[in-house]
């Protein structure tokens, strides 16, 4: 697996180097800050490493251009600790955040649980659907006859859970835990973000009303 790290602080670059390449990484760090989505795309990287304050360009500013041509999973690691920054990550894509100063065993573990739930999910070529409407995990995307939309991979994981569900609810506790299973970055702010996010790439098609909340509860399909 390569990890590309997006750090301008060259100690925290190499620490995480290190330890990446002794857990059997392959790793690599921006030289260009002023091509980083170029250079993440060119190392074929399978995660990357993200953080906030960076030269010429913020991490969310590179993150939204990532994710105009990639899926890859993002985790923003910055010393910005209000949730402001945090929500804001996930708006522009990330999938997780952990707070500087580092602590190098639970970026490990959250390293592998999104590498793990990424790569080994995408493994299968399961096509979910419902009234119409296919969720196609291969490839991460929501296909209709008339759209086709790319999904980050929490979008997808939020999604597969309530496609399973056939139109029924499926509780917010549950969505979580499908989505977040063995990292810490669990709330209801998170979660109440990414499905923003996929109502407005819903709407952008027409179909604004296709994910519903029951309040209290939960969230479910209709057509």
């Amino acid at each position: 697996m390569k990890i590309f790290i997006v750090e301008d602080d060259e100690n925290i670059v190499e620490l995480l180097g290190d330890e990446l390449r002794a857990w059997g990484y392959e790793t690599m760090s921006v030289k260009d800050f002023n091509n980083v989505a170029k250079e993440v795309e060119e190392f074929k990287s399978d995660l990357v490493l993200m953080d906030i304050t960076l030269p010429y360009y913020n991490g969310f500013y590179w993150t939204q251009k990532i994710r105009e041509s990639s899926n890859v999973p993002i985790i923003f690691i910055s010393s910005h600790n209000n949730s402001m920054d945090m929500v804001s990550a996930m708006q522009f894509g990330a999938d997780d955040y952990i707070t500087k100063p580092i602590d190098i065993n639970l970026t490990r573990v959250k390293i592998q649980a999104i590498l793990r739930r990424t790569y080994e999910y995408t493994m299968q070529v399961d096509k979910l659907t419902f009234e119409g409407i296919s969720l196609d995990t291969s490839r991460a995307k929501l296909l209709c006859e008339n759209f086709d939309i790319d999904l980050t991979k929490t979008e997808l994981l939020i999604l597969e859970a309530m496609f399973n569900a056939k139109g029924q609810i499926v509780r917010r506790e549950d969505i979580m835990n499908h989505c977040w299973q063995g990292d810490d970055f669990i709330d209801d702010n998170t979660l109440a973000v990414n499905i923003t996010r996929l109502r407005k790439k819903l709407d952008n098609v027409g179909y604004k009303e296709f994910i519903q909340t029951k309040k209290g509860m939960g969230y479910y399909l209709v057509r």
